[in-house]
């Protein structure tokens, strides 16, 4: 596949262009601190007695307090969603690179990861070199308290020492439980060791408070190097050239900096958990819990002044099921002035979901299994936070958008229908794509009443083409199950098989010529990444396709 360059600029140009600037500004740091400590006077003797492991140990340090700072801007949702919001952000561009937030952050996590791993090395290696290399000529030098001492010792009873294994253990644990095997089949554990971040900013502000590295703050009366008045004669003849000291040479520990690094960011992460705390704690109303098929729940809501717009997510928390996990689920509608609920489509998958539809409602029936039923009955306790900006927020920002979901995937898009449906105004778009895969025809129920009753909408209106829907299930088999009579429209819409995604985007490409055309996907990584790569081809010449990833920070 040929890539453009047009559009691989308007697709990747901007997130490397941010990525260029992170990857300098972290290798300016290191060179610069890596420098200081190599040819830095006040390091003369400690490089004498360390080596590069000093170098090594304090440019990856300045790396990771760097990195520790800026990984938790990202995951400050409500201020990213209220600058993208607001007039100060005018520019898509801008909007779409606020959008990889949790990118940044992942990429951050493994900078400082890697960077710990070198960190932790290069230390080490300076705990044994304390040992072997022992000063007598200056004892205050010395983080060992005698020649020879096990380094294990040293590790295991300084301040450094026992604050930096325990960093090593949190940090382990957060990276691995990261993955995304880890995540998918066991997301509490994700959740409950991810949460050890406060823990380890409290140990890491620690880290530096014992001291083990010190500078030499009187060069000035003590050259580096210089003649002592206890040298021999023999060693003053040889080094005449030196000067003599005035002093004998002083050592003392930096003042620990790394506060000063991630207190700022710290706070501010502190402070918007506060406001969403507070936010979150009014109470919310449970209107409607109905099952639909494909164990799929469909749960209304009331909250006093919530407002949403389509394509912004909720985070839910469920005390009957657990105090600490929240979850993100995306609106599937928005309240408007006519109506105040808001509604999400949550699948039941995992333990979390599983005993939340326990609490919502019963043990289904044969019956249930077929048509959606409400269920009316005294509902747990929820809370909801939010709502936070996603890139599903652009649809209505382009005169032409195409909006691809797989599966459960459909429902940032779902309250892009509905707004469209409830008569929305003042938005740009002029046409919508909308394509739709699921592997079984009855996960079409979902939204089918919806689909046709905007179809009608629109033939009404005089707009049929306004809305362009191609239906695909996956697995061969019956049609039948959508060849209901409410469900006519949908049905010469409906195909079996998988996408031509070339053939949809050369035909979209030829008939929206000089034009920027959104691309959204919210689905399984095949598609997503079959999508990236035909938005970043050369094949439609006068038409970029921008391609938007629905991805929850």
């Amino acid at each position: 596949m040929v890539v453009s360059v047009r559009s691989w600029v308007a697709n990747e140009g901007g997130k490397h262009f941010v990525l260029m600037l992170w990857v300098g500004a972290n290798t300016w740091l290191f060179m610069k601190t890596f420098l200081i400590y190599y040819t830095g006077p006040q390091y003369h003797y400690v490089y004498k007695m360390l080596g590069l492991g000093l170098c090594i140990s304090r440019a990856s340090a300045a790396v990771l307090n760097m990195n520790c700072s800026v990984v938790l801007l990202p995951m400050c949702r409500s201020l990213i969603t209220f600058v993208r919001g607001t007039h100060m952000v005018s520019s898509r561009k801008t909007r779409r690179l606020l959008d990889k937030s949790k990118t940044f952050h992942v990429t951050c996590g493994v900078a400082i990861f890697i960077f710990s791993v070198m960190h932790v090395s290069a230390h080490l290696v300076n705990v044994m070199n304390f040992s072997v290399n022992y000063s007598d000529d200056f004892p205050a030098l010395n983080l060992a308290r005698y020649k020879g001492e096990d380094p294990r010792l040293i590790i295991l009873t300084t301040i450094p020492g026992l604050t930096g294994v325990l960093l090593v253990l949190i940090l382990f644990l957060m990276f691995t439980s990261s993955s995304y095997c880890v995540r998918v089949s066991n997301y509490e554990i994700f959740w409950y060791t991810h949460n050890l971040f406060i823990v380890f900013y409290i140990i890491l502000m620690m880290h530096m408070v014992g001291g083990a590295l010190k500078y030499q703050s009187n060069i000035e009366t003590h050259p580096p190097g210089c003649l002592r008045a206890n040298h021999s004669s023999t060693e003053r003849q040889g080094e005449e050239e030196h000067r003599r000291c005035i002093d004998e040479a002083r050592f003392q520990p930096h003042y620990p900096q790394t506060w000063l690094w991630v207190s700022g960011p710290l706070c501010l992460y502190c402070a918007e958990r506060f406001y969403r705390y507070i936010r979150s704690s009014d109470p919310v109303t449970i209107v409607t819990a109905i099952r639909h098929t494909c164990n799929v729940i469909e749960l209304r809501m009331l909250k006093k002044n919530f407002k949403a717009h389509p394509g912004q997510y909720i985070v839910l928390n469920c005390p009957g099921v657990s105090s600490f996990e929240n979850h993100p689920f995306t609106l599937t509608t928005c309240p408007t002035e006519n109506k105040e609920t808001f509604g999400i489509h949550l699948r039941v998958v995992g333990d979390w979901t599983d005993r939340f539809t326990e609490l919502l409602l019963p043990e289904p029936g044969l019956d249930l299994e077929i048509l959606p039923t409400a269920q009316h009955r005294r509902f747990p306790q929820l809370y909801v936070d939010g709502p936070f900006g996603s890139p599903s927020e652009e649809v209505f920002n382009y005169d032409v958008s195409l909006c691809v979901a797989g599966g459960i995937g459909v429902t940032p898009f779902a309250c892009v229908l509905h707004a469209l449906l409830d008569g929305w105004t003042g938005f740009r778009l002029r046409r919508l794509y909308f394509v739709w895969v699921c592997r079984e025809i009855q996960a079409f129920h979902w939204f089918a009443e919806l689909l046709c009753a905007l179809h009608k909408k629109l033939w009404h209106e005089n707009r049929p083409d306004y809305l362009n829907v191609q239906l695909y299930v996956s697995q061969a088999g019956s049609r039948q199950g959508m060849l209901e009579e409410q469900y006519l429209p949908l049905t010469s819409r409906l195909l079996v098989g998988r996408p031509r995604w070339k053939v949809l985007f050369d035909e979209i490409g030829k008939t929206n010529k000089n034009k920027r055309v959104g691309v959204f996907c919210c689905g399984p990584k095949g598609i997503s990444r079959t999508l990236h790569g035909l938005c970043n081809s050369a094949s439609y010449p006068g038409t970029t396709f921008e391609f938007n990833k629905e991805s929850f920070s």
